[in-house]
Formats: structure tokens, C-alpha cells, sequence
């Protein structure tokens, strides 16, 4: 099947371009911080992308949040910077359950900044002892009548310290909730979290009693699943696009150095075994740029009924992002060793993609349980 964008999400890629050109002069430096680069957030701020994270009603750009959208953005802004990229991605993440669950103060208060990036985003799932398994976190909430009480610790989340709010996963007695929890409220600490290979802006959440009114429960009590599941829905499918971008960075440096660099009289691109990793990483990068396009253009009509190819998506693109990355730099020789370089950095970048938004070793057992449901069904009905 051809996959072909409109001319309007032609104009949101190049949109993501003109910034992407912008911070690529300190994209390598924006990429090894730890901390949100301002002038990588300047760049951000000064354009409309935040406002593809949040509906028309509340500042948004569309009616609701497109997926295919974002997934085109990502791709662009991962290639130029995973620092870019992530201040980016995870406006929506941070705040799409405020958007289906809020109540219209919350919406009103938070969103129109979210989609200017005046205040940053992040929702809190994964605690010390809870990272694939959500079911097991230890984060409390009780409610005393007109207020709420948090108290538990939440680790490596992202954009932990510079988010205005987190979107947080609670424990309330055996069922499980979401709540909007300001981060000036009293009791919200935080400490930075281990530094990872590919640095990024993290931190450890403490909540110690932190009272809230009864209000910053978002929707129903005991549906937290199901927002942060309507929430993955959309945002899942992303991490497809910004690993297409990686791949196609990665890809651009390898093939450059390929065609330039000569060896045994030749340049490499004419030894058979180079053309073969060149040959086979391209094809691996289209095969999962129309997996990503066609998993996002589905889930534009139903987000919630495609969590499964959202999950097929992240898991293919992910795992090929490794191999492709790793290839060029095969290809690269010395050259892709040198740190500080590009592939250097796609290099690190690659590996935890595999393990953020859902682990590659979980998301196969949820696709392989709707393959063989699939084909039950489908033999039922021969």
C-alpha cells in the first residue's frame, strides 16, 4: 500500500523542519544535558507545534489530538535532537488524560499552556519497586471527603522537576486513579534520577502527603487504567515516528561516509558487504516509516481500538532502530566510535527506546495474544 501524506501534514513536516534547522547548531549540546536546555525550549516555544498536543476547544490546533500528526513531527524533531523531541512529545503525554477526563476548570487552567509550552508537562506512572508492571505500584491515594491524600515516590519520570503538573498513578484502596497534582503543590519533591546513557530530563517524584482537592481526581475514581491506556493509544504510536527519525539520521551519516570514503581503490558503498548493511537499513527504515504512517492514520478515526498495532508499531520500529543504528556504525568504521558525533549520539539514543513506553519483551505478549485471538476468531468464521 502507498502511503502518501496530504498537503496538510505536508505543512506540519515542514513546519517541523524550519525547528528542527533552528536547534540543530546546539543540538549535540542540548542532547547531553540533563536539564531542559532553554534554548532548545525557546525554539519550541517560539513555534505552534505544542499546539498539535492539545484540542482546538482549549488552544489546540485540531479538534482532537492527531496521531498521524505527531508522528510525523517526531520523526522530524528526533533526528535533529532527542532533547527537542522529547520536550515535544511529552506536552501530550503529560496532559492528553487532562484533555479526556478533566473537568472544564482543570482543561481551561492547564491546556491552553500546555499548548504554547508556557508549562511543561509529565504524567508519573513507574515507581522503585513498579516499571511494566503498573499494577504493582505503591503510590497511595485517600480520600478524606472534600480532600485528597498522595503520598509515594515515583522514579525516572520524565521531565521530572520542570513539569508544572504531574498526571500521576495512584493506588486508591484496590482500584487505581489518576490525579492532576500541581507541582508547587505543598509535598512535591524532587531529586534527579540516575544519569542514563542518553542523557535526559528526569526525576524522582516524592509525594508525602500532599493534599488535593477532591476535584484533581481525573474522571472516575478507579480509571486510571483506562485513561493512561487511551493515553498510549496516541502517544505510543510516536515512538514509532521518532525511531524512523533516528533510523533515517543514522542512515543519512552512514551513506554519506559510505559514498566519500575510499578503501582497497574503491569507496565503501561498491564493497558488497558494506552495500549490503546500507541496502538492508534502508529497507528496514521504509518498511517502518509505512507501519508508523498507516498504524497513526487508523488511529485518527479510534485511538482506544488500536492499541495493539500502536503497540506492533513501537515494538518494530524500536527493535530495527537498534539494528539500523548499529549497522551504520559498522559501516562507519572508527568514525562511528568518535564521540560526540552524530551516530555517536543516534548510537546511545537508540537503546532506550526499547525499554520507555512500553518494554519490548511485555509489548510481545500483548501482540502475540491478539495474533492468535485474530486467527481464532478468524477460523471460527471460515
Amino acid at each position: 500500500m502507498a502511503f502518501e501524506l496530504d498537503p496538510d501534514m505536508l505543512a506540519i513536516q515542514q513546519e517541523a523542519q524550519e525547528v528542527a534547522r533552528r536547534v540543530r547548531p546546539f543540538a549535540a549540546e542540548a542532547d547531553e544535558s540533563s536539564h531542559v536546555h532553554q534554548p532548545t525550549l525557546e525554539v519550541l516555544r517560539a513555534s505552534d507545534l505544542c499546539s498539535l498536543m492539545v484540542p482546538a476547544a482549549h488552544g489546540g490546533r485540531h479538534e482532537r489530538v492527531d496521531p498521524l500528526a505527531v508522528c510525523v513531527v517526531r520523526e522530524v524533531l528526533m533526528r535533529a535532537s532527542s532533547h527537542l523531541d522529547s520536550l515535544f512529545a511529552l506536552q501530550g503525554i503529560g496532559s492528553y488524560a487532562i484533555a479526556l477526563a478533566g473537568t472544564g476548570e482543570q482543561r481551561r487552567h492547564w491546556l491552553p499552556r500546555v499548548a504554547t509550552a508556557d508549562v511543561l508537562a509529565a504524567l508519573a506512572l513507574t515507581e522503585p519497586v513498579a516499571g511494566s508492571d503498573l499494577r504493582a505500584i505503591r503510590t497511595t491515594l485517600v480520600d478524606h471527603g472534600t480532600e485528597l491524600e498522595l503520598n509515594g515516590v515515583k522514579s525516572f519520570i520524565s521531565n521530572g522537576g520542570a513539569a508544572g503538573f504531574y498526571t500521576t498513578m495512584a493506588r486508591e484502596g484496590d482500584r487505581f486513579s489518576l490525579v492532576l497534582v500541581p507541582a508547587d503543590a505543598p509535598g512535591v519533591a524532587v531529586e534527579p534520577s540516575p544519569r542514563i546513557i542518553a542523557p535526559h530530563v528526569l526525576g524522582e517524584v516524592t509525594f508525602d502527603r500532599v493534599r488535593l482537592p477532591a476535584s484533581a481526581c481525573l474522571g472516575e475514581p478507579g480509571t486510571g487504567f483506562r485513561h493512561v491506556l487511551a493515553t498510549l493509544s496516541v502517544f505510543r504510536i510516536s515512538v514509532a515516528g521518532a525511531a524512523v527519525g533516528l533510523m533515517d539520521g543514522a542512515l543519512t551519516c552512514a551513506a554519506d561516509h559510505a559514498a566519500t570514503r575510499e578503501q582497497f581503490g574503491r569507496p565503501l558503498v561498491r564493497l558488497g558487504p558494506v552495500a549490503g548493511l546500507l541496502a538492508d537499513s534502508w529497507a528496514e527504515l521504509e518498511a517502518t516509516r509505512l507501519l508508523a504512517y498507516a498504524t497513526a492514520e487508523a488511529a485518527r478515526q479510534d485511538p482506544s481500538a488500536h492499541l495493539d498495532r500502536s503497540s506492533l508499531a513501537k515494538l518494530a520500529a524500536t527493535e530495527a532502530a537498534s539494528r539500523v543504528v548499529d549497522r551504520c556504525v559498522q559501516v562507519m568504521g572508527r568514525w562511528g566510535l568518535v564521540q560526540g558525533s552524530d551516530i555517536e549520539r543516534y548510537y546511545r539514543q537508540a537503546r532506550p527506546m526499547r525499554i520507555y513506553e512500553g518494554a519490548s519483551e511485555v509489548l510481545r505478549l500483548g501482540i502475540a495474544n491478539r495474533l492468535c485471538q485474530d486467527v481464532t476468531a478468524s477460523q471460527a468464521n471460515e
